[in-house]
């Protein structure tokens, strides 16, 4: 029986979306291993950024791996395998880990003598390289793979000739149902008598927001009370290559459009407290991604959960997510479709309230304490088999040292 999980992966105060989950997963398993247990991290950390700097201090039960040192690597692989954990979870995103496609991840893989189940948080629809090669050496290095999209299970094998049974499907958690209702969300925010749409998130050209602004005025112009939030603080990674860039683009476009009294676009993190307060003032959540391939969202996961109506361009996550709700997936680009289904929307409160009960009924086996039961299950099952296979490994190892020798 599990009893202490291993984690390699980024972490808070870090601001990044594999972060937060993975200390919603800790806390989700936490109830389930108990609360004292202290379940070590190998926490990847880049010593530039101010918010990575508390955990290269001595922490109990943190092993600080600067991201770009090599050799970090294979000392996280010691320090874990030297811990009590009975099994290992890699959370992997590429651009998490140093190295060519984030290559050095292989370094601490293949030291690790515990069982390890690899979360993928991208799963690319048309392998490539460089991130074919070690893709597939990740996942033949672990003893299983959990994703959060049903496609990537079909992806996964018919890409890497993987066994289904190695790989089990998990949604992305989200928060339990607030107890604040919506009217007092808006008004605690300063959005009362408004209709708010609402797109959050780590602020970079992929969220597409030029879309739903040039979609307003004719919105505007229907429902006048109408306001467009944009919520989140601009991507780390943005920022350093192209500054604000972007975000002063979508403010000019704000200006060109005349709709300053019906922006809002609050410029800064937001952490849980504040996220569940946003999603909950909101009429409509909105993701008009223009990438088709994006694999995993939190975002478009955390207004599901949350119960609220969604409209969303039909990248790969939100495909299935909304299976059977394809009403609610729009090309990207067609502006006029776009506020042509954000008026039938917002003018139709009977029709807000039937899909935030579709929502809600959905969003009910996403939240965390489902998801990590479900976590927790999947883990077992992983550990139990790996055992089987390492009494079989110690056994044939033994028959071998005590065969005798032919001459």
């Amino acid at each position: 029986m599990i009893r202490k999980i291993g984690y390699v992966s980024t972490f808070p105060p870090r601001r990044c979306g594999i972060a937060t989950y993975t200390e919603h997963l800790r806390s989700a398993l936490a109830p389930i291993l108990g609360f004292g247990t202290v379940n070590p991290l190998a926490v990847l950390v880049d010593p530039t950024d101010p918010l990575d700097s508390v955990h290269l201090t001595n922490q109990e039960g943190v092993y600080p791996v600067r991201y770009e040192v090599r050799k970090d690597y294979a000392r996280a692989a010691t320090w874990l395998n030297h811990s009590s954990v009975d099994l290992v979870s890699v959370q992997h995103e590429f651009g998490i880990f140093g190295g060519l496609a984030g290559e050095y991840v292989l370094d601490l893989m293949e030291r690790l003598t515990k069982p390890i189940v690899t979360t993928f948080h991208t799963v690319f629809l048309q392998p490539h390289e460089p991130y074919t090669s070690l893709q597939e050496k990740v996942i033949q290095r672990s003893d299983g793979i959990v994703v959060m999209n049903r496609q990537a299970v079909d992806y996964i094998v018919k890409a890497f000739h993987v066994s289904r049974e190695k790989i089990r499907y998990i949604p992305h958690g989200t928060p339990a149902l607030p107890e604040q209702d919506k009217n007092g969300a808006k008004k605690q925010l300063g959005w009362s008598n408004r209709k708010v749409i609402l797109t959050f998130g780590l602020l970079n050209r992929g969220k597409g927001v030029e879309l739903i602004l040039k979609a307003l005025p004719e919105v505007v112009r229907q429902i006048p009370e109408v306001l467009y939030v944009v919520a989140g603080q601009t991507h780390p990674n943005v920022l350093r290559y192209e500054g604000e860039k972007y975000r002063n683009e979508l403010m000019e476009l704000v200006t060109q459009l005349h709709l300053e009294e019906h922006v809002h676009i609050e410029d800064r993190y937001l952490d849980e407290q504040d996220l569940v307060r946003f999603i909950s003032a909101s009429d409509l959540y909105v993701t008009p991604y223009p990438g088709m391939e994006q694999i995993t969202s939190g975002t478009l996961a955390y207004a599901v959960g949350l119960g609220k109506p969604v409209l969303s361009t039909p990248y790969v996550y939100a495909k299935d997510l909304l299976h059977g709700h394809e009403e609610l997936l729009l090309p990207y680009g067609d502006v006029d479709q776009w506020q042509s289904s954000i008026v039938d929307m917002l003018e139709d409160e009977q029709q807000l309230k039937f899909w935030e009960r579709k929502m809600r009924t959905l969003g009910r086996s996403m939240q965390w304490s489902r998801v990590g039961q479900a976590h927790m299950d999947w883990y077992q099952q992983v550990l139990d088999r790996w055992m089987v296979q390492h009494s079989r490994d110690v056994l044939m190892e033994g028959m071998k040292q005590f065969a005798p020798s032919s001459h």
